[in-house]
């Protein structure tokens, strides 16, 4: 049996990137997914690939920063499918600069949506899940919140709060049998990457054992063994997928 048959995944950010290999990959494993972006005609595209892929997805138009417009991504999911059995929490910006130039409007934009974002998503998966005494929720974090980054104070302390987001809700919510967990991604060849100056990428690059970069589909893998019963034993960890960067 595929290892999310039967249940309903929702992803935000999930238009492309990261987001989109999660959704392909629980679609894979039987999952309904419902994905979540504030593109709304990206994510109307990526439902439509999935389906064409015989996925059953639905796409909802959703900033995540907006506490309606989340609800009403969980009440979407609710409505399909019944319930809600694993929830990531994907969706991101950046914007990057030094402390001297970076504005106080680009600090709280990248808080506002990984932190608050995942914050939000944390709170309306877990009701939907309470009632259920069962679910996975799953964080998009980075290695950038655990190392730090010259030019990602925002970056670096949205995703670090994200961690201490993840452990405290693994604390409060393991006796119903709701898990909550993180991963931190190093350097995933999604279009965001790709669009690094090549000598930023080459020293980013070098930085890594491995001497590549992951494929976003790899970072699937990871959330897939976090939403299933693969993981059934595992809340309030945080699992790094760097290939081997900042070990």
């Amino acid at each position: 049996m595929a290892l999310l048959s039967g249940r309903t995944a929702v992803i935000t950010g999930a238009a492309q990137g990261i987001g989109f290999a999660i959704a392909r990959r629980f679609g894979e494993e039987g999952a309904a997914v419902v994905v979540g972006d504030m593109n709304a005609d990206a994510a109307s595209e990526a439902a439509r690939r999935l389906t064409e892929a015989g996925i059953t997805a639905t796409a909802v138009e959703c900033n995540v920063v907006d506490p309606d417009q989340m609800q009403r991504l969980g009440d979407t999911a609710l409505e399909r499918h019944g319930a809600i059995d694993a929830w990531v929490n994907n969706a991101g910006i950046t914007r990057d600069a030094t402390l001297r130039k970076m504005s106080l409007d680009d600090f709280r934009a990248v808080i506002d949506v990984h932190l608050q974002g995942a914050w939000l998503g944390t709170r309306i998966a877990s009701v939907a899940m309470r009632e259920a005494k069962q679910g996975s929720i799953v964080n998009i974090s980075s290695i950038s919140g655990k190392v730090g980054l010259v030019g990602q104070t925002n970056y670096s302390a949205a995703k670090a709060g994200m961690v201490g987001l993840t452990k405290a809700a693994a604390k409060e919510l393991a006796y119903l049998n709701v898990r909550v967990n993180a991963i931190q991604p190093g350097v995933v060849n999604t279009d965001m990457v790709k669009a690094m100056r090549p000598e930023i990428l080459e020293q980013k690059l070098s930085e890594v054992p491995m001497g590549r970069g992951a494929e976003p589909e790899e970072i699937g893998n990871v959330a897939l063994f976090l939403a299933s019963d693969l993981s059934s034993y595992m809340t309030g960890t945080v699992l790094e997928v760097t290939g081997g960067r900042h070990m």
